[in-house]
């Protein structure tokens, strides 16, 4: 059976690296993957070892920039990139991995399930690619850098493992 596709934006993929926990993501049954436009304007400089870990960075087809136009008109916010994201996410028919509180708003608005760091380290504790002292010492580098993640959260998802 192929990898169930996740289109991330950026955040929550610096999140991750931060956390240290690049390499225990790309062991998930996941496939990840982000718009070209995103891997060169946002992550290519500083995180071009991301491919090498399997990110794939995928074309948007003509009509998902269509759409990723439209989605401005209807939502000022999130920014260009954030909607190509969106878009992709769409094009794809798979789930929106996402921070950004404004993306994750139209992503739900869109129809699109939405996902996001606590739910992709909770991926990666239940399938037992870290363990919850990894996760712990992951969210205090990601506090440490000043990632905004909802920290009660956090505290809750790290509770119910143990």
């Amino acid at each position: 059976m192929p990898a169930k596709l996740l289109i991330s934006d950026a955040n929550v993929i610096i999140d991750i690296e931060v956390g240290g926990l690049i390499k225990q993501m790309f062991r998930l049954e996941y496939e990840f993957a982000v718009p070209d436009v995103l891997y060169e304007i946002e992550l290519k400089e500083n995180h071009s070892n991301l491919p090498k870990f399997g990110l794939r960075r995928i074309e948007l087809q003509p009509a998902a920039v269509e759409d990723a136009v439209a989605l401005g008109a209807k939502y000022p916010r999130p920014g260009r990139i954030d909607l190509m994201v969106l878009a992709l996410a769409k094009q794809e028919q798979c789930l929106l991995l996402t921070g950004d509180q404004k993306l994750r708003e139209a992503g739900y608005a869109e129809g699109i399930t939405v996902v996001g760091t606590i739910w992709l380290v909770g991926e990666m504790l239940t399938a037992k690619t870290v363990n919850k002292k990894d996760a712990r010492v992951a969210y205090e580098k990601m506090k440490l850098s000043e990632r905004r993640l909802p920290w009660a959260e956090v505290g809750k998802q790290l509770k119910g493992y143990g």
